[in-house]
């Protein structure tokens, strides 16, 4: 199972394309720069991917809305 609920996620984003683009940026920067929101030993997954999934859950991810519509 993942951990969090894509459901709970989508409440934050708008969209499923939205949410693996802002993933999988983020995944590639922690990747990239080794830089965490939180200690690495408090993320319930071990890889990069998971650990953005959580930091966005849990409200460490801002998004910037598009209001040029």
């Amino acid at each position: 199972m993942i951990y969090p609920s894509i459901d709970k996620i989508l409440g934050v984003v708008d969209s499923k394309y939205q949410l693996v683009h802002i993933i999988s940026k983020r995944s590639k920067q922690m990747t990239a720069e080794k830089n965490f929101q939180k200690p690495v030993r408090y993320y319930y997954s071990k890889k990069n991917l998971g650990r953005a999934l959580e930091e966005l859950s849990c409200g460490y991810l801002f998004l910037k809305k598009d209001v040029r519509k």
